[in-house]
């Protein structure tokens, strides 16, 4: 998708941090099972961002990466409120809402993108709502019509909110968490986490910026 190896290496970089940090929860000791499940999602939707920045990933099937992120969102969504103690239901959905919106619109960026593929005058082909512009740009891929683009328009204002309200999170000492409420992923989190969920939607949000 990107053109630039300049931005394509900043972006790697940007969704390798909460790749690897997921990652290390994921095989922490003491980690329980439920934000295991959490973690692995994480790595799974940062890891396909890393592949829709070079042009490799555009050899992967769109069907396997659709369906992983959508269900991403319904775990996000579904699991957080059996997972929080009793009286605390209301404040885990709320905590996973922008785990699931992110990952939600992770879905959304490929079956809008779809998948790149060689052999056509050396150049590459997507799904409808996406053409493929002269390479000199800041990348391969841009969506045609009113409503996809504003659509890109309107989930990388959101992200941007999300991230930003992340990285607050991850500078403000006090603790937000009620008692007995656990978040979306991993229960308490502090702020490495939140700075890691910071990067990812402020990267995505790049993304989406970049298809418009």
């Amino acid at each position: 998708m990107i053109a630039g190896n300049g931005l394509r290496w900043i972006l790697t970089v940007v969704f390798a941090v909460p790749v690897m940090y997921g990652t290390w929860r994921a095989c922490a000791p003491g980690t329980e099972a439920g934000d295991r499940v959490d973690q692995a999602f994480h790595v799974v939707a940062g890891s396909l961002m890393i592949a829709m920045v070079w042009p490799w990933g555009t050899v992967l099937p769109t069907g396997p990466q659709f369906i992983a992120l959508v269900a991403g969102a319904a775990w996000f969504l579904g699991s957080a409120p059996l997972r929080a103690a009793t009286g605390a239901r209301v404040a885990a959905s709320y905590a996973a809402l922008p785990h699931a919106v992110m990952t939600a619109a992770m879905a959304w960026m490929v079956a809008v993108m779809g998948t790149a593929s060689p052999g056509h005058g050396g150049g590459t082909h997507a799904h409808a709502g996406a053409h493929v512009p002269d390479v000199s740009g800041a990348t391969l891929m841009r969506l045609t019509g009113a409503w996809p683009r504003l659509a890109a328009v309107g989930l990388a204002v959101l992200l941007v909110a999300i991230g930003l309200r992340w990285l607050a999170l991850a500078f403000d000492r006090t603790p937000i968490v009620p008692r007995g409420a656990r978040t979306a992923v991993g229960g308490a989190e502090g702020a490495p986490a939140h700075a890691c969920h910071a990067a990812m939607a402020l990267g995505m949000a790049e993304m989406f910026v970049l298809l418009v």
